[in-house]
């Protein structure tokens, strides 16, 4: 799994016109997208790295603040766009597969006490942010899990 994070001072989300969630304080945007050999391993891997990654102000946490996040699904992140003009969508997850797994990342979160707003799974959703910084880091599971086979 992968996640975009971006500090904030506001955020919330609009389908179709109603904001379907928000953080009114600082905390942070998380955009996560699924890939197709992703697990519930790497969503609770990815929830701990987002609840207590230092980022935001004098270094501290989402967890150690009680900062809240808005958990965003985000299929493009799995795009590949090593060749070619057009990305390739090949490596994301099914909604079937990926929207469970996003869903087990906020429940993750909640359970380590970080209040969480979402986005709506599948959903053309319109994302407005003020961002703190701006500051923006990209968490991979993928490559911690790469880095523990060798």
């Amino acid at each position: 799994m992968k996640a975009v994070l971006q500090r904030a001072l506001t955020a919330s989300v609009e389908v179709e016109g109603e904001i379907v969630g928000a953080i009114e304080r600082p905390g942070l945007v998380a955009l996560v997208g699924v890939f197709r050999d992703d697990n519930e391993g790497d969503a609770r891997k990815l929830a701990r790295r987002i609840a207590t990654m230092r980022i935001l102000e004098d270094e501290e946490s989402l967890e150690s603040l009680g900062a809240p996040a808005l958990v965003i699904s985000q299929f493009t992140l799995a795009g590949r766009t090593r060749k070619g003009t057009r990305p390739s969508w090949s490596d994301a997850a099914p909604g079937e597969v990926a929207e469970p797994l996003v869903n087990l990342v906020v429940a993750e979160l909640q359970a380590l006490g970080v209040e969480t707003a979402t986005g709506r799974f599948g959903a053309m959703m319109n994302v407005s942010l003020v961002n703190n910084g701006p500051f923006t880091v990209i968490i991979d599971t993928r490559q911690t899990r790469a880095s523990q086979r060798s």
